[in-house]
């Protein structure tokens, strides 16, 4: 029963290591940094800018910001949180760049529907949902995927967003009722009695 926790630990101890290599400027270091957390910080801006080259510009400027502050960051908290914490300001600054920008200019739709080769039940599903996401609220969005696409805990989330962690833990039901809300209008179910 001691090996699981063992490599748990040994994990965590080679993150370190590559995290302390990076700060002294390893370039290998920074490389396998670089590798290791791209992918997420890139799903996690796609969930929230739900715009594939949005979040890709996200993912990219946030990984430089990590990179050139790592002297910043606090060994107390997982570097996971600390990098989320970066992305999350990266996608609000881009929110705002967005509310200034002239209401002139058309705005970019995607076209989500699926193609001939894309109408099967699981990815109809999975279009639907990601639209119900973006119907709701960017504060609600903001907690579901933090707790159940990037698998933080209540403490880290209310760390990451500086919110008591009862408030967290009823955003999180809220966004949950707002997002059954908006699938069931998305898939035209017709909503349950006091679902709002």
């Amino acid at each position: 029963m001691a090996a699981p926790a063992l490599r748990l630990h040994d994990a965590q101890n080679d993150e370190a290591r590559w995290i302390d290599a990076a700060r002294d400027g390893d370039p290998q270091a920074v490389a396998w940094l670089a590798e290791r957390y791209t992918h997420t910080v890139y799903r996690f801006a796609l969930r929230m800018m739900r715009n594939e080259q949005d979040a890709h510009d996200a993912a990219q400027e946030t990984m430089v910001k990590v990179l050139r502050n790592l002297q910043r960051y606090d060994k107390r908290w997982r570097f996971q949180t600390w990098v989320l914490s970066i992305a999350r300001n990266t996608c609000i600054d881009e929110f705002r760049r967005r509310k200034r920008k002239s209401y002139k200019e058309a705005p970019d739709i995607a076209d989500d529907s699926p193609g001939p080769m894309e109408l099967t039940s699981r990815r109809e599903r999975a279009s639907s949902l990601h639209t119900a996401m973006g119907d709701i609220p960017p504060m609600y969005r903001e907690v579901l995927v933090l707790y159940h696409f990037e698998h933080l805990k209540y403490r880290e989330i209310a760390d990451l967003l500086d919110l008591p962690i009862g408030t967290v833990m009823n955003r999180i039901f809220r966004a949950r009722k707002k997002l059954r809300t908006a699938y069931q209008v998305v898939t035209g179910d017709a909503a349950p009695a006091g679902a709002t």
